[in-house]
């Protein structure tokens, strides 16, 4: 299946929707940071939202963060989007053991957690970036953007995640959707949009069963008149590079990096998003310094 976002309106132009397909997308982080399924759940969960949620910034250059720290065993979640849903991310206890509410069904909120925050940051090119948090509602992820949107925004929201992980612990099928009510949006819509989410039922099953972007959104909105607006492809996709790293070392101050030179003579730097690894020997560190 395709990895795309597909964005859609409805023809009275008040109800706004986006879906993702994403299997190879969490597959890639599942790769990257040795996943076992509870980490590949809820990272996946939260690559796909952001991704999504990136995609729907209207700044050609801005990006999407979105950073879950819910005190379960996972630890910290964190997922970075551009503008175009391209997505990378990462959880900070990756190897967290299977927890199920029941056979075969991962239980994402008990790993998360519920005892702390979902935090959103939108850096729209301006001199700071827009932050907005609230409380955990379930840990699930697809709630909490929900009711993110509800609390911080002010727009009406339904959003699902999910992520299929098979026996071997690849990924098997990874989307999910957020649809949004804009000004003018009647209650009856409301109950349709509703009653369209629970035929669905759980994103992963119906992308198990061959659904795919157009045909989730086609699914829960069977009753409105649905426009498709655009689609196109999405990756996992890390920014770094070796010049971003020298950059970050410079930063630390002449002081900083002259310490490091002394006190170890050289520096191995890893990026927490695709886990390559920057060495600088004492030679290029004292090169970086003169330079400053």
């Amino acid at each position: 299946m395709t990895n795309e976002i597909v964005r859609a309106i409805t023809g009275d132009g008040l109800v706004k929707a986006v879906a993702i397909t994403g299997r190879d997308v969490v597959e890639r982080a599942r790769n990257i940071h040795s996943l076992l399924p509870m980490g590949t759940a809820a990272l996946g969960r939260a690559l796909l939202g952001a991704s999504m949620m990136g995609d729907m910034l209207k700044e050609e250059k801005g990006s999407l963060t979105l950073q879950i720290k819910g005190g379960g065993p996972l630890g910290t979640i964190l997922a970075v989007s551009d503008c175009q849903g391209n997505v990378r991310g990462y959880v900070q206890h990756p190897q967290v053991e299977l927890m199920e509410k029941h056979p075969g069904k991962l239980d994402v909120g008990a790993a998360v957690g519920l005892d702390g925050t979902l935090t959103v940051i939108k850096d729209l090119g301006l001199k700071e970036p827009y932050v907005g948090s609230i409380g955990l509602f379930s840990g699930e992820i697809a709630d909490d953007l929900a009711m993110y949107f509800v609390e911080s925004e002010q727009i009406p929201t339904a959003c699902s995640l999910g992520v299929l992980v098979g026996l071997d612990q690849s990924v098997t099928a990874a989307g999910g959707y957020i649809i949004q009510l804009l000004p003018g949006a009647s209650e009856d819509m409301i109950t349709k949009i509703e009653a369209g989410v629970h035929s669905l039922g759980p994103v992963s099953g119906a992308l198990a069963d061959g659904l795919d972007g157009e045909g989730l959104l086609g699914a829960v909105l069977k009753d409105f008149d649905l426009e498709i607006l655009e689609k196109h492809p999405v990756e996992y996709r890390c920014y770094c590079s070796r010049d971003r790293v020298s950059r970050a070392l410079i930063s630390m101050g002449r002081t900083e990096l002259s310490r490091l030179i002394q006190e170890q003579g050289q520096a191995e730097l890893t990026c927490q998003f695709c886990d390559a690894v920057y060495r600088f020997s004492r030679e290029e560190l004292e090169q970086l310094l003169d330079n400053m």
